[in-house]
């Protein structure tokens, strides 16, 4: 099942690299394989439309029907063509059909995260990891939202255990990467704030800015 879902999901819209969130994390979005899709607030890579590795396991089954993935793929185009609020409404009918379709269900935050409403987002993707506890993209995108909220420790811990489902997953691994930069510009920073801060200590926290502002 985890490789149907995976499939489902990862069919959805493949390719595509999208910029949001105004700057780091990759979302994972409705897309395929471990690749980098958009881009976050602040400093990491989220991933939202562009490749989605997706593994599945847990409690509920996503229904297998050839349909599923075109459903899913049609209501994403119908919200990147112009009609946001048209293809929301479809997602919530077939939601509503389907709840326990991992596709939709991971389509619903991805969409949420691209239409600034990360607080209703959050826990689309919480449920998904309790739910498909081997599907890694949700933890990445929960992690991104996670990060984009200054919660970094939180956003870390997210990541880890995206890259223990999937050691391949790149869009993770970039996203895993930029956090512990800002960890560590958050770590100089506090060091550097004692009145006998060594020059080398900071040229640390210029780079680490320098890193930052990369993103």
């Amino acid at each position: 099942m985890a490789g149907v879902v995976g499939r489902l999901i990862g069919s959805l819209i493949g390719g595509l690299q999208t910029a949001w969130l105004a700057g780091w994390l990759m979302l994972a979005g409705a897309a395929a394989a471990a690749t980098p899709v958009g881009a976050a607030t602040a400093t990491a890579t989220a991933t939202t439309t562009t490749n989605l590795p997706a593994t599945e396991a847990g409690a509920a089954a996503a229904p297998t029907t050839a349909d599923t993935p075109a459903t899913a793929r049609a209501i994403e185009l119908q919200f990147r063509g112009g009609e946001p609020r048209q293809a929301l409404q479809r997602l919530a009918q077939a939601l509503a059909a389907r709840p326990a379709d991992a596709s939709l269900r991971f389509l619903q935050g991805v969409l949420l995260s691209e239409s600034g409403r990360p607080a209703e987002a959050v826990p689309v993707f919480e449920r998904m990891t309790e739910d498909f506890p081997d599907l890694p993209e949700p933890y990445n995108n929960l992690a991104v939202l996670q990060a984009a909220a200054g919660q970094l420790d939180r956003a870390r811990a997210l990541l880890e255990t995206a890259l223990r489902l999937d050691p391949a997953y790149r869009t993770a691994h970039e996203n895993l990467g930029d956090v512990f930069v800002r960890l560590a510009q958050r770590a100089y920073e506090a060091a550097a704030a004692s009145p006998r801060a060594e020059p080398a200590l900071k040229n640390k926290l210029r780079l680490a800015r320098d890193l930052v502002a990369a993103r």
